[in-house]
């Protein structure tokens, strides 16, 4: 990811955390372009490099209480780091939200302040 590339999150508008996030960003002068993982899921590369970005496994970024998560047994300690990530792609709900992307870093909106923290 080089500089010019625009400030991005992984927004979805019915979250308050990613609403939030949103607006302190806006607040703080940037205008991010807006991806709808939901509609838009990012592919297995970009999860890979949000994970290097954030230095996290899968699960870190995986909404773990959604029924989903019991549901397609992703719980199991012996699923590979491919196959959560795949998992997460065919079902964008499991992941966590708001990403942002920023200067080449990467930040979880969790609390939204936190995002402050790479721009």
């Amino acid at each position: 990811m080089t500089m010019t590339e625009p400030t991005r999150i992984f927004h979805n508008p019915r979250c308050s955390k990613s609403r939030q996030t949103l607006e302190l960003l806006k607040q703080n002068g940037v205008e991010p372009e807006i991806i709808r993982y939901l509609e838009t899921p990012p592919t297995e590369q970009e999860l890979l490099q949000i994970l290097d970005l954030l230095d996290c496994e899968p699960r870190t970024l995986m909404r773990t209480k959604e029924s989903e998560y019991k549901e397609q047994g992703l719980d199991n300690p012996e699923l590979t780091r491919a196959q959560l990530i795949r998992a997460m792609v065919s079902t964008p709900k499991l992941i966590e939200r708001p990403i942002v992307l920023a200067n080449g870093k990467a930040a979880i909106g969790r609390p939204p302040e936190n995002v402050l923290n790479i721009l």
